[in-house]
C-alpha cells in the first residue's frame, strides 16, 4: 500500500479538518455533486469555506491502471496554472491512497474563492447582458489573454466551458479557470499535432456557449485578441473553421 498527503494550508483550523485522507474523506458539510467517480462537498470550517473533492476511483479506461491518477492530474494542473499567473484555485490540501487488492482513494481541497460566479450559469440565469458591454468587454478581454497565455505555455485544458470559468462580481474583474483533470502541457515537438488540436478543442469550448452569448463582433475580438492579430489571414481563418466545426457530429 501506497500514500501520499500533503497539507498546504497551516492554520490551525485546516490542519485539524484536513489532517489526514481519512479524516478528510470523512468530512462533513452540502454535497454538491455524486458520481461512480467522485464526490464533491461544500464545508466550513471557522468561517471558512472549502470544497473536498473526493475520489473513489483513479479514473477512467487506462487511468485505473497507467499514468498518474484524475485527481494527481487535477491537484498538478491546478499548481502548474497558478505557476504560469493563471488565476485558480487555492490548494489546500491534497493527496491519494493506492490500496491492497486494487482499492484505491484520492481527494483534493480547495478554498472558496469568494464573490464569484460561473459563467455558464449566469448566462443559464439571465444575468449575464445585463451586467453591461464595458463589463462583458473586460471579462472576454482578460479570458481571451488567460487563455492565450496557457497556449503559449504549451498547456491544453480540454474542457474550456464557461462552467469552469469564473468571474468576480465585484467592481474590479477578476477571471480564473478552473477544473482541468484533463489539462496536459504538451512540450515536444513529436506532441505538436496533439497540441494543435487540444487548442481547437478549448476555443471550440469556449465558443459553445459563446455563440450564444455573444455577438459576431465579441466573438471575432475575443479571437483576434487571444491571436494577438488585427484582422484574419488564412492560417487564422482555417483554424476558426476548425473551431466552428469542432463538435459537429460529436454530440
Amino acid at each position: 500500500m501506497s500514500l501520499f498527503w500533503k497539507l498546504c494550508d497551516q492554520s490551525q483550523a485546516a490542519q485539524r479538518a484536513f489532517s489526514s485522507l481519512a479524516v478528510t474523506c470523512q468530512c462533513e458539510g452540502e454535497e454538491i455533486n455524486d458520481n461512480w467517480m467522485s464526490r464533491l462537498t461544500r464545508c466550513e470550517v471557522k468561517g471558512r469555506t472549502y470544497y473536498v473533492k473526493e475520489y473513489k476511483t483513479r479514473g477512467k479506461n487506462l487511468r485505473r491502471l497507467l499514468g498518474r491518477s484524475r485527481v494527481r492530474a487535477e491537484w498538478e494542473n491546478v499548481q502548474l496554472l497558478s505557476h504560469l499567473g493563471i488565476p485558480t484555485l487555492r490548494l489546500v490540501a491534497y493527496g491519494e491512497v493506492n490500496g491492497y487488492f486494487g482499492s484505491y482513494s484520492g481527494a483534493m481541497v480547495t478554498e472558496e474563492i469568494p464573490d464569484v460566479r460561473d459563467l455558464a450559469e449566469m448566462v443559464e440565469k439571465k444575468e449575464w447582458n445585463i451586467q453591461g458591454k464595458p463589463w462583458i468587454d473586460e471579462v472576454m478581454g482578460k479570458l481571451a489573454m488567460l487563455v492565450r497565455l496557457m497556449h503559449q505555455k504549451k498547456f491544453v485544458h480540454n474542457d474550456l466551458k464557461w462552467r469552469n470559468i469564473l468571474v468576480s462580481s465585484g467592481d474590479k474583474v477578476e477571471v480564473y479557470i478552473i477544473d482541468c483533470p484533463a489539462g496536459r502541457q504538451l512540450n515536444s515537438a513529436f506532441l505538436l499535432p496533439f497540441f494543435e488540436r487540444g487548442v481547437i478543442k478549448d476555443l471550440a469550448c469556449l465558443d459553445k456557449v459563446g455563440q450564444h452569448a455573444l455577438t459576431r463582433t465579441r466573438r471575432l475580438r475575443f479571437y483576434l485578441r487571444y491571436a494577438g492579430q488585427n484582422k484574419l489571414d488564412l492560417e487564422h481563418k482555417i483554424r476558426i473553421g476548425k473551431i466552428l466545426t469542432f463538435f459537429k457530429g460529436r454530440e
